[in-house]
């Protein structure tokens, strides 16, 4: 599909948060160095072309109970920038924050990154929601990752997740999003 200057590319950056790489949280995720790396790479990129950049934080119950904690504090390489956008939501979908909502609503067609943490959860409930919404979403399968599984194997289960998404969002490689982005930046400006 063609990007027209109508259509921005986002990149979205879902719950780069220091809880899920932390040895023995129970947040803990699955290749978790593989999917900062991409994310970081994909994040450099982004404000390197002065695109746009949203940040998702997850603020549950676990903060609540102990507010000086700094578990849910950005990942210090994928900490927000001046002019980046962030929405703080509760529930696994970021459509929950309301002014995450009212943002998406009032963008005419727009086109979402979505890399980060929480794969089967924040990721996953924003696309289905972002689909049934008419927004569309890009996951990106290498620059994304979940907590590990109760039972069964984690690669398996990762997979499992990414092809439900499937059915909700487009689903590519990072390096293929890259090999792509000179066109994407001469198409979006």
């Amino acid at each position: 599909m063609p990007v027209s200057h109508d259509d921005p590319l986002v990149l979205v950056c879902a719950d780069l948060q220091a809880e899920y790489l932390i040895p023995g949280r129970r947040h803990v995720i699955l290749d978790g160095d593989t999917a900062i790396m991409h994310c970081l790479q994909l994040l450099a990129l982004w404000r390197s072309n002065l695109w746009p950049v949203m940040h998702l934080k997850r603020v549950a119950e676990a903060a609540w109970f102990d507010p000086s904690s700094r578990l849910t504090d950005w990942i210090a390489e994928a900490k927000p920038r001046p002019g980046e956008m962030t929405f703080e939501h509760a529930l696994p979908s970021a459509y929950s924050s309301s002014r995450f909502a009212d943002h998406m609503s009032s963008l005419r067609h727009v086109r979402c990154v979505m890399t980060g943490f929480s794969l089967d959860e924040t990721i996953l409930a924003t696309v289905v929601e972002g689909f049934h919404r008419s927004h569309r979403y890009r996951v990106l399968d290498d620059a994304v990752a979940c907590w590990q599984p109760v039972t069964g194997e984690a690669a398996v289960y990762k997979q499992s997740v990414v092809s439900v998404i499937g059915n909700f969002a487009t689903v590519q490689s990072s390096a293929e999003l890259i090999r792509t982005s000179g066109a994407v930046a001469s198409n979006a400006r």
